[in-house]
């Protein structure tokens, strides 16, 4: 979408925002009922003025600030306050509203026998206090998940274990551990202590395998730099891979030249190399143990919708049918579309890319996220035909600096044969 286009949505989404103020503030005038006045207009118009102050400052600062070169720490935390505001405030509404349609149907109900004069004077109860209370309510339970979302549940690590179980694993590769990171986005990160408090959990597994499954930064090299020495201190025994995700490409920010473009691509893959991770472009390496060996594969980008740049036929090259194969690529449509019906069939595809959008619910036996809408495969497992799909929840974020719900993931995966 061109910069007109956001900037149309913008306004929309300003004019939806002031519309609700007007009747949120409504229901704080009937909240404040028998207040003093000089608290009763505290209340109800002081928090007109933060409201409108957020989308105001959401919309200018997204529209007429430089966005060029992505969304800078303004932006996101502009945005994320905006959508903090915006869902108290729908959920406040809908309370509210509900306590309207009844005195709406009673005034009906009331004045459908009446007759004569009484009809000139009809009859609509007021609005009962304690719906306004209500609604103060239950808005305040969205209003305070994403504060923590923004403050504490973006770096609130979670490690995720499993056991994978494959009847033609290789004896040697039983009980074999491999640690995955997906989705860094270092250029959202916003305190450095946090994030090494997650480095620190990964490089405490101490697992047989390190691999990162792309988008190392939102959109330049140069967001990653701070973090190199810091993630670089990850080690595993069989040694440490990498692939490139769509944001990796640098697609979504204004270059001067192709040429500039290109320059950030290549200097991406050197930090690649500076943190210790080999970069695997369409291609694909043995590990071996005891003899035996399995077959480690990375692709680049390929995406339904995204960059589709990587190439499964290339870096399965010299890999037979019955070659146990574990993939790194970025999207989990690129399993859905191309990676399960191959045929030459890779055992264990690890992807990243939806975060889970950030936001949702986890619960045994339920699992909801509006990410769902968009990507069939958006956190853990999927299977068909033995070939087998895991889908990181992502470390980092990107434009809502937090995470409700779906926390950022360190998976840790031990093969097991049977």
């Amino acid at each position: 979408m061109h910069r007109g286009g956001f900037f149309i949505s913008f306004l929309i989404f300003a004019a939806i925002s002031l519309l609700l103020d007007w009747y949120v503030f409504s229901g704080l005038r009937t909240l404040a009922t028998g207040w003093q006045s000089r608290w009763s207009n505290l209340l109800a118009r002081g928090y007109l003025v933060i409201s409108i102050a957020v989308t105001l400052t959401f919309v200018l600062g997204i529209t007429l600030t430089d966005t060029s070169r992505g969304l800078s720490q303004f932006h996101m935390w502009s945005l994320s306050v905006f959508l903090t505001f915006f869902v108290t405030k729908i959920v406040f509404v809908i309370v509210l509203s509900l306590g309207d349609l009844g005195r709406f149907v009673t005034g009906i109900a009331s004045n459908a026998g009446k007759k004569g004069i009484e009809q000139s004077r009809p009859y609509f109860p007021q609005r009962r206090k304690f719906i306004s209370e209500i609604a103060v309510l239950l808005a305040a339970l969205p209003f305070s998940g994403f504060i923590y979302a923004m403050f504490k549940g973006k770096y609130d690590y979670r490690v995720h274990r499993h056991d994978v179980y494959f009847k033609d694993l290789p004896e040697a590769f039983n009980g074999f551990t491999i640690t995955q990171l997906s989705d860094i986005h270092a250029g959202s990160f916003d305190n450095i202590d946090a994030v090494q408090k997650g480095i620190d959990k990964v490089i405490e597994l101490n697992s047989d395998l390190f691999v990162f499954t792309g988008d190392l930064v939102n959109n330049v090299a140069e967001e990653i730099e701070p973090y190199i020495e810091r993630f670089g201190k990850i080690r595993a025994k069989y040694g440490q891979y990498s692939v490139l995700g769509n944001h990796d490409y640098a697609d979504y920010i204004q270059w001067d030249s192709e040429q500039a473009k290109a320059k950030n691509l290549e200097t991406l893959k050197k930090h690649h190399h500076e943190m210790g991770f080999r970069l695997m472009l369409d291609e694909n390496i043995p590990l071996e143990k005891n003899g035996q060996k399995i077959n480690l594969v990375g692709v680049q980008n390929w995406g339904h919708g995204f960059v589709k740049v990587g190439d499964l036929d290339k870096a399965l090259i010299g890999l037979n049918e019955d070659d146990f194969k574990v993939l790194l690529s970025h999207d989990p449509t690129h399993w859905e579309y191309v990676t399960r019906y191959h045929k030459n069939p890779v055992h264990l595809t690890l992807a990243g890319h939806t975060h889970g959008a950030q936001f949702g619910i986890e619960a045994p036996g339920f699992r909801w996220s509006p990410v769902k809408y968009r990507y069939l495969q958006w956190a853990g497992f999927a299977e068909q035909n033995d070939r087998k799909l895991y889908v990181n929840r992502g470390f980092g974020f990107l434009a809502f600096t937090g995470r409700l719900g779906i926390w950022p993931e360190i998976t840790v995966l031990t093969l097991k044969r049977g």
